[in-house]
């Protein structure tokens, strides 16, 4: 998923019966949309339309009860053409995350409706923590003080229905809402970051009917790829991060400001705790926060030579800039990530190092400028897990037609495994790889005009 930094996050409250005025599918019923009554809510919202769909829990075991998924349509301006179904990423973002950038997904689709479900555990679909992430608690669909220990104390005492909010369950999930909702002739699936992981493991286990292709933006790596996993982020971020600095040495307008290479003036900083205190408790994270966007990465080696200098405002220019970004976001009242589901598909089905220890963590980003938080959310402890089953690597039987977008600079998900993964999966079926050469991750956000040319001519006219 697309990862946004979370420490500008203020979540607007909402009560989810508001968002949608129809409940559909489950009990025999014809599914259907209805008007969405957030519509007016914001702009981008207006004229879209929604539905909550029932699925079984557990798809192995539908006797077990069921919960709810949200879906929500954006639909054709004119008749339509088809559907692009949405992904979103994370695990845990809900569909929200591309709702700031629906005019670039109609300019890539034109005549498409756009089909953007939260995945469970996200959104306004059934929540792994229903009190503590509900909209009328304390903190919103965000935990906040006591609700973290009652959350993970209701995950642990209801074991059967945390341990049903698998990949694998939401892979199901997908081809039930696509064969509930769906209409069109035509139909592409599309999934972002994490999306990619959940749009695969959907081929895998329960390929939908009809497929005419399929889009993967920033594809993660392999299930088994022990060189690119999420306990190896701070080593993709780091070497990601180092080649951003070399850009600028290599360019006369930007090395100028420094008397030395800029990987050293970066770790001499890290070095000097007065001068890298601005950046936090953790620099190296913050760091890594700004090679995330484009616009906070093109002014990375000013905040670097303001700090030299004992000075913030660069620094400060680069976190407004991070916090406008969460803004667009943060619009969205459904908008955030739900950290029980990062939590418990992270460390069920995303470390290959389940001897990972805060020592070796600790060790490791000792060598490195750039490093990322998220390895230390493997940690086992806490959260619980599950057993991911047969279905961990599994790879699909066949693909429809698929189109890999990735950047080169991205710092989430490597270029080297994607490219690895998309060699892998070209014995499945036709796929091709459209590589950015200069867009980090989440290229819908970070290069759209790639996108737009990307995504329209796969699709055609």
């Amino acid at each position: 998923m697309p990862t946004v930094p979370r420490f500008l996050v203020a979540l607007t409250a909402f009560i989810l019966p508001h968002a949608v005025q129809a409940q559909v599918g489950g009990d025999g019923a014809e599914a259907a949309f209805a008007a969405c009554a957030d519509a007016g809510a914001n702009p981008a919202l207006a004229a879209t339309q929604c539905a909550l769909v029932s699925t079984p829990l557990d798809h192995a075991a539908p006797a077990q009860g069921a919960i709810d998924l949200f879906v929500r349509k954006f639909p054709a301006r004119g008749p339509a053409r088809g559907e692009l179904w949405l992904i979103a990423g994370g695990p845990g973002e809900s569909g929200a995350s591309f709702y700031p950038f629906i005019d670039t997904l109609r300019a890539a689709a034109p005549g498409f409706d756009l089909i953007v479900p939260d995945h469970r555990g996200t959104g306004y679909s059934a929540r792994l923590c229903p009190a503590e992430e509900s909209a009328q608690s304390d903190g919103g669909m965000a935990l906040e003080g006591a609700e973290w220990g009652s959350c993970i104390g209701s995950m642990h005492a209801d074991p059967q229905r945390t341990q049903s909010f698998t990949i694998s369950n939401a892979a199901h999930d997908i081809t039930l809402l696509m064969d509930e909702l769906g209409s069109a002739d035509r139909r592409y699936l599309y999934g972002v970051s994490y999306g990619t992981q959940l749009v695969l493991r959907t081929l895998a286990v329960a390929p939908p009917a009809s497929l005419d292709g399929v889009i993967l933006d920033s594809l993660v790596p392999a299930d088994d790829d022990t060189r690119h996993d999420l306990s190896r982020r701070s080593q993709v971020t780091d070497m990601i991060g180092r080649r951003v600095l070399r850009q600028c040495d290599a360019r006369a307008e930007c090395s100028r400001y420094f008397d030395r290479p800029l990987e050293q003036a970066v770790a001499d900083l890290l070095a000097d705790p007065e001068l890298s205190e601005p950046l936090g408790a953790n620099p190296k994270y913050l760091l890594a926060a700004l090679i995330d966007f484009p616009e906070t990465r093109a002014i990375l080696p000013y905040v670097i030579a303001d700090l030299h200098r004992g000075e913030t405002a660069w620094l400060d220019h680069a976190k407004a800039q991070l916090g406008a970004i969460q803004a667009r976001f943060a619009a969205f009242a459904q908008f955030g990530s739900s950290i029980p589901l990062v939590s418990l598909i992270s460390r069920s089905e995303n470390n290959r190092r389940p001897d990972l220890t805060s020592e070796v963590i600790a060790e490791e980003e000792a060598g490195l400028l750039f490093a990322s938080p998220l390895p230390r959310h493997l940690l086992p402890g806490g959260f619980p897990t599950y057993d991911p089953g047969e279905a961990l690597g599994r790879m699909p039987a066949s693909l429809p037609p698929t189109l890999v977008l990735q950047g080169r600079l991205d710092p989430k998900t490597a270029f080297d495994g994607a490219a690895a993964y998309v060699d892998r999966l070209g014995a499945r079926g036709e796929i091709t790889l459209s590589a950015s050469a200069a867009a980090p991750h989440y290229l819908l956000m970070t290069d759209p005009d790639f996108f737009v040319t990307e995504v329209g001519a796969f699709i055609g006219e």
